[in-house]
């Protein structure tokens, strides 16, 4: 891949069909040190994404999203969709060829400047992972925490990278001004060939934990979203026990949990895996999901009846306090912060970063 000579708005014959007919890409990359990723770099010409109609069910209003695609290659993640509008694949294509908004900060900055600008909730890492390996490169997360801080605007990260710990001082200095809060997502806790088969580009849940640790005694909150929660592979009483009983360990400030879920893109994609490394419970799959995306009602109420008493055996059933005034602190949009089940719609809305 050339790394000069490409001008905004001329197809470039390094870049995929999709991608060339973009005025806003400057180049496309390849590096040694990011082998079988290509970065294609754009100018975005916004930052700040609303949410329509701001989903009663999502406690937030407002997304940044500096990456489209993800190295974490999730086989389940509901975002692989999106790909397919720049003419690339819902599959290998999400996993490898990415887009930088190379001047996601700058654009933030005036966004944030603007007398309209009311402050509301800011959510990252709702469409695809801040702190995915992409983020070690182009480093795009410190400017966005600073420019959010300084407007006095509250935000929220959700990931399952790792690199969030390179962030903990800055995200310090940050609650020092407004409401910040962190999450990480956990999918997998017992079988470790299984999370590598299901995210073979994500950090080890051991690694996913102690991050959730250290953001924890650097006095931050830090949710883990047990998400999604797979029937028949990670949702048995004693894989859920196992899972909640680490969570607690690491000091986890609260606990969401959800069924997988499987939107197009996404399900054909799990789909091939399951018929590849689990063919008996393809039968299985199909009489769980049919034609839709979402679980049985019956299997989500099982779900819920078997991990409620864990969340309570763990103390992860209970409100974080507020230190200043005793009750239960709220999130975004007055949402207390405890262990619960997200609605189908809201875990939907979620778990393109979150897986």
């Amino acid at each position: 891949m050339r790394w000069s000579g490409q001008e905004l708005g001329v197809e470039s014959d390094d870049a995929l069909p999709g991608l060339a007919r973009l005025n806003n890409l400057v180049r496309s990359v390849q590096t040694p040190e990011f082998a079988g990723l290509t970065f294609h770099e754009v100018l975005a010409k916004s930052a700040l994404n609303h949410v329509p109609g701001a989903a009663t069910s999502l406690p937030f209003g407002w997304t940044i999203n500096p990456y489209r695609g993800c190295s974490h290659q999730c086989l389940f993640c509901f975002a692989r969709n999106t790909h397919t509008y720049l003419d690339l694949d819902a599959g290998r294509d999400f996993d490898t060829q990415l887009i930088v908004k190379v001047n996601v900060v700058e654009v933030l900055q005036k966004e944030l400047a603007r007398a309209s600008w009311q402050r509301p909730h800011v959510a990252l890492g709702t469409n695809t992972d801040p702190y995915q390996r992409a983020e070690g490169r182009y480093r795009l997360m410190p400017g966005i925490i600073a420019a959010l801080a300084a407007s006095g605007t509250p935000f929220s990260i959700l990931t399952k990278g790792t690199l969030l710990r390179r962030d903990i001082p800055l995200l310090q200095e940050a609650a020092e001004r407004v409401p910040v809060e962190t999450a990480v997502s956990i999918t997998v806790f017992d079988d470790e060939a299984l999370q590598r088969s299901l995210e073979p580009g994500a950090p080890s849940t051991a690694a996913r934990l102690a991050t959730v640790r250290a953001v924890r005694d650097a006095g931050l909150p830090c949710s883990v979203f047990l998400m999604p929660v797979l029937p028949y592979l990670s949702d048995s009483r004693e894989q859920l026990d196992r899972a909640l009983e680490r969570i607690a360990a690491a000091g986890a400030t609260g606990v969401a949990y959800s069924a997988l879920h499987l939107r197009p893109g996404a399900r054909e994609w799990f789909a091939a895996w399951l018929v590849r490394e689990h063919p008996e419970l393809a039968p299985r799959y199909r009489e769980l999901y049919g034609s839709g995306s979402y679980a049985t009602k019956e299997y989500r109420r099982r779900l819920a009846a078997r991990i409620r008493p864990l969340l309570r055996k763990h103390g992860l059933d209970r409100p974080r306090l507020d230190a200043a005034t005793g009750t239960p602190r709220s999130g975004p949009r007055g949402v207390t912060l405890l262990a619960a089940e997200l609605a189908p719609d809201a875990a939907a809305a979620l778990q393109p970063t979150l897986f």
